[in-house]
């Protein structure tokens, strides 16, 4: 079985990585001091704090985007836990590798005392039975366990596995503490470039943007960049345009992200901010989103944000949709961007929406009355005289009629789906 950092350093979790490693593998912080981000959970009074103080005593899955320091936190806390530590991912392994860990570490616990602390990186690439596999383990006591996932838990663990753990939720490295971290990785003599290439704060930061949150990603733009300076030299604008090159933008068309910026889309065009709306739509596009779900969302909007406050917006997302496709990109994103700015400043409105719900639930919760007579046709003599249609008040002829003749069933005559009739 091959470990995490792929060579015997098990027992150390902060041993020193050779002098080839890459740059963001060298700078893994061996102290929390030099661990940038997470405040929240690292700072005074927070939970990773009173850990590193104390020891851990409980199993954790730490859940963040990439490069948000989840390796480097698991490590830190196994540098002062005390425990036998054993790094695993679930790339490079199966059930069975699963298994063999889980029986030395039982062993080792019998042979030793010394429990395991086992980190599991990816661990949401387990499937559901190799997830279970870890169960009567940890609930025996014989391991603690730190999974790593930058997918949601509640989506892609087992519920016995959570149960048995505590949740952490990793943020984005802050722009600021990427600042920091690259100015230290510059100086750094030791484990980082120890001055050979100069850069101001307004090239890192630069680059910290490119790396939207992601240390691994903004140390390895720091050491691309490094690479085309001469020993002595400045990292300037020239140098950054071309190691930076065309900004790519992390983004999983099937999880999180997708879901997240879509909300943030219609949640903006809801709230009428056509600023807000325009840029989570550019950010979608810019990352490779399909074009026909983002048109088929913003159709929705039409209907349940704006509805009969402006019928028209229907039109324009329709006509934004039908655009796209005929045009295809880049033009026909002008049209999606055109329909977004719309429905954005529209007058809102969801009474649609929510009468629609309310009569949704009168047929699923009572009884499907027959249909009033009176509303029934007659093109028979028989059902004429049945009774079908008797009663019926044309209403162009007989303005009473709207007033006067219920059109709902016995069981719901009365009730208001909209403020007032129109």
């Amino acid at each position: 079985m091959s470990d995490l950092f792929g060579d015997e350093r098990a027992a150390d979790p902060l041993a020193p990585t050779h002098a080839a490693a890459p740059l963001a593998d060298r700078m893994r912080p061996r102290t929390a001091a030099e661990y940038v981000g997470q405040a929240h959970l690292v700072e005074g009074g927070g939970f990773v704090a009173n850990v590193l103080e104390k020891g851990l005593k409980q199993s954790l899955i730490l859940w963040g985007p990439p490069g948000s320091g989840k390796t480097s936190l698991a490590r830190l806390i196994a540098s002062v836990s005390g425990l036998r530590f054993v790094p695993f991912s679930a790339v490079l392994s199966g059930i069975k590798e699963v298994k063999e860990v889980m029986a030395e570490a039982a062993r080792e616990l019998e042979r030793t005392g010394k429990r395991t602390l086992l980190f599991v990186d990816e661990i949401h690439r387990f499937n559901r039975a190799q997830q279970d596999a870890f169960l009567p383990y940890l609930e025996r006591g014989d391991i603690l366990m730190i999974g790593a996932t930058t997918e949601n838990p509640s989506f892609e663990l087992n519920s016995a596995l959570l149960s048995r753990a505590r949740t952490l939720v990793l943020e984005p490295i802050p722009i600021d503490a990427l600042v920091a971290l690259l100015r230290r990785a510059l100086g750094d003599a030791e484990r980082g470039l120890g001055g050979r290439v100069h850069a101001t704060d307004e090239m890192l930061t630069r680059i910290a943007h490119a790396a939207d949150g992601d240390a691994r990603r903004a140390l390895n733009l720091l050491e691309s960049a490094s690479e085309l300076v001469a020993s002595g030299g400045e990292l300037d604008e020239h140098v950054l345009v071309t190691a930076l090159q065309r900004k790519v933008l992390a983004y999983d068309k099937s999880g999180e992200q997708h879901y997240d910026l879509i909300s943030a889309l219609h949640k903006s065009v809801r709230n009428s901010d056509d600023n807000a709306s325009l840029y989570w739509l550019v950010r979608m596009l810019e990352a490779g989103e399909d074009r026909i779900f983002v048109a088929r969302r913003m159709i929705r909007m039409a209907v349940e944000d704006i509805g009969l406050a402006d019928p028209f917006a229907l039109r324009i997302a329709l006509d934004a949709a039908e655009t796209w496709e005929r045009l295809g990109s880049p033009e026909g994103e002008l049209a999606l961007a055109q329909a977004a700015v719309y429905l954005a400043r529209a007058k809102k409105s969801n009474a649609l929406y929510v009468a629609y719900g309310e009569a949704k639930r009168d047929v699923e919760r009572s009884a499907a009355e027959p249909v009033p007579l009176h509303l029934r046709n007659a093109p028979t003599k028989l059902m004429k005289d049945a009774g079908f249609g008797a009663g019926y008040r044309y209403a162009h002829d007989d303005p009473g009629a709207k007033d006067e003749m219920t059109c709902l069933p016995p069981g719901l005559v009365g009730k208001r789906y909209f403020g007032r009739k129109p």
